[in-house]
């Protein structure tokens, strides 16, 4: 291996310790040999650490930061201050990756001079052991307006930042922040997106996604509810900084329609999960209206757009995205 890798891998962990791993064996085993994983302990209490240590005096190409506990977010942005190669890849804890994954991913980035390059994904949902391939992309070469149509519309290319990998300077030379909420890695991937010049896609998978019970799209709050809109928010902000938020209109509404299919299946779920039906129909109609005044031409009026959730059988609480 040379000095510098060629890829970082960076692996945020927190209590995960029956997965963890799973997840560094993955990477261990890859046929792609120039690179490192920065695996990152943020605040384990359930001795990931410990497997994280025993992997790190095995392996000299994996490093480890341990730092109190302070969300994926900051967990993310540590890893990236250390990371070393011409590219970046980000692996979650509790997931884990086919032997050819950086391989693949590589040899198209450098075949294309790609700025990002992005695979399908295995979704495994964990209790029946069912899998699925998501989000069948197929293969092709993307110009930044093309890549930005799909990534807006959560379609064909979505939001994670997993199954990707991006050329380091994409975070390097335009210092892009990683929001502290949830669903950040969408935002992000918006922001990196938008200063990609060419981006590919791949039609094999080549990660495995698990779905856990405990998974956040799992175990939906309405703190969680009042991030996916804080998301739609932030994503028409962000084109309109760019100025192109007509461009992308009909591609933004299409991210409104499926995040209020979604909030509806997840506001549904909130209250079978409480055995309440108190409120159920008035937080579906605060989705249409919050949804309503997102899309709406006044929106660089609106100062205050909020989303009351009832966490049932607890208080009403007022969340506000703002």
């Amino acid at each position: 291996m040379t000095t510098t890798p060629k890829i970082s891998v960076i692996v945020p962990v927190y209590n995960v310790a029956s997965y963890v791993g799973e997840c560094l064996s993955s990477l261990v085993h890859q046929t792609f040999r120039d690179f490192e994983v920065i695996a990152v302990n943020d605040g384990s209490t359930d001795g990931s650490l410990a497997i994280l240590k025993d992997f790190e005096d095995s392996y000299p190409f994996i490093h480890i930061i341990d730092q109190p506990n302070r969300g994926v977010s900051a967990a993310r942005m540590a890893g990236l201050s250390q990371a070393r190669g011409e590219y970046v890849a980000f692996v979650d804890s509790d997931d884990y990756v086919v032997s050819t994954y950086l391989e693949e991913l590589y040899t198209a980035a450098c075949a294309n001079d790609a700025d990002i390059t992005c695979c399908n994904y295995y979704f495994r949902f964990e209790t029946t052991g069912l899998t699925i391939t998501y989000p069948c992309c197929w293969k092709s070469v993307l110009t930044r307006e093309k890549a930005l149509q799909r990534l807006v519309r959560d379609y064909s290319i979505q939001g994670f930042l997993w199954n990707k990998l991006y050329r380091r300077s994409l975070f390097t030379d335009y210092h892009i922040p990683f929001p502290a909420m949830c669903f950040e890695d969408m935002i992000m991937n918006r922001a990196l997106f938008s200063h990609a010049q060419k981006v590919v896609t791949l039609r094999k998978p080549l990660y495995y996604y698990q779905q856990r019970r405990t998974s956040a799209l799992n175990t939906m709050t309405p703190k969680k509810i009042n991030d996916f809109f804080r998301m739609l928010v932030m994503t028409r902000r962000l084109l309109e900084e760019w100025g192109e938020y007509d461009k992308f209109r009909f591609s933004y509404r299409v991210l409104c329609g499926k995040t209020t299919l979604c909030s509806f299946y997840y506001i549904t779920q909130m209250h079978i999960h409480h055995h309440q039906a108190a409120g159920y129909l008035t937080n579906l109609k605060k989705v249409m209206r919050s949804v309503r005044r997102y899309m709406g031409n006044d929106f660089e009026s609106v100062t205050d757009v909020s989303l009351e959730v009832v966490a049932a059988p607890e208080a009403e609480t007022n969340l506000s995205a703002r």
